[in-house]
């Protein structure tokens, strides 16, 4: 048998990561459209109304009654991951309204997974082959690239504000392939975005819409944001429930820069130097070579 490995698109949960791919990428330029419209926590808060759509077909599936495992244990890792998520998207919010560039700023948080990743091989169990391990180099050279816009130091300001959301989604994305592992995709989704109404009231209660209001242009915004969002975070839990592993699932999510960066360079005019443009590069080869899977050992084949 080889032991070569093998594209992890040959299994049958890829569908759903591309869809969470592909959310993930149009959410992360229209956080950026939103511009100075919002605070952070306004725009966490409001984001959470474009959520109510997919919570609302979740509710109407068939399957929420059907569990695995512990129900009741996997409804709490989603609404953990679900608060988790919520303080991280936050700090994403404050990080674009601050001035940083969409186009890096993106790939640079994108390197969330691999926190879940080691999170899933430390406590999880899950192994790492040689091209998963080159990956983590890789992604490591990319922090450094997007950080280090010159040699008089090797930590920016982007970079310490970036490690917050960063540790929150890659604990969170642990917590979401736990809880799918005692309820369904459906059920995790469900609570995992129930878990931003409360905390959203709280915001908006501690932070007041403005004055004057918000125009059209920005309300079709925030709630196209919080669907891309909830869509997004429904099709990863998906992925999980169809028996991905955490550490190869993550990494493929986190190719989402591949959908947002061409959109905020040619869309919004945003321009990156050859520093930035190698980080994207290294970023993206880094999720590819993590998503890269040893096939299973004979011993765990099933017999016949």
């Amino acid at each position: 048998m080889s032991t070569n490995p093998h594209p992890a698109w040959k299994a049958p949960w890829f569908f759903w990561t591309l869809l969470a791919v592909s959310c993930w990428g149009v959410w992360a330029v229209l956080s950026k459209l939103l511009g100075d419209a919002l605070s952070a926590e306004l725009s966490q808060a409001l984001s959470t109304l474009g959520a109510l759509p997919v919570m609302g077909a979740l509710l109407l599936s068939k399957r929420l009654k059907q569990h695995p495992g512990r129900r009741n244990r996997g409804l709490a890792w989603a609404l953990g991951a679900g608060v988790l998520t919520c303080l991280g998207n936050t700090a994403y919010y404050g990080m674009l309204r601050s001035g940083a560039k969409a186009a890096t700023v993106v790939p640079l948080t994108a390197m969330y997974p691999l926190v879940t990743l080691l999170l899933a091989v430390g406590l999880l169990g899950e192994r790492l082959n040689r091209v998963q391990q080159a990956g983590i180099l890789l992604s490591l050279g990319a922090i450094y690239l997007f950080n280090v816009p010159d040699e008089t130091g090797l930590v920016s300001s982007a970079l310490t504000f970036a490690l917050v959301p960063i540790g929150l989604w890659g604990l969170a994305g642990l917590l979401q392939k736990i809880s799918t592992n005692e309820v369904t995709g459906e059920l995790s989704a469900l609570m995992f975005l129930a878990a931003f109404i409360p905390i959203g009231a709280y915001l908006v209660w501690q932070h007041p819409l403005p004055a004057n209001g918000l125009s059209t242009r920005n309300w079709i915004l925030i709630l196209l944001v919080g669907f891309c969002f909830a869509l997004g975070n429904f099709a990863l839990l998906e992925a999980f429930a169809r028996g991905g592993k955490a550490s190869v699932i993550a990494p493929l999510a986190g190719l989402y820069p591949m959908v947002s960066v061409p959109i905020a360079v040619l869309a919004l005019g945003e321009k990156v130097g050859t520093r930035e443009l190698a980080g994207i590069l290294l970023a993206l080869l880094s999720v590819v070579a993590l998503s890269l899977e040893s096939p299973p050992s004979a011993s765990k084949l099933p017999n016949h």
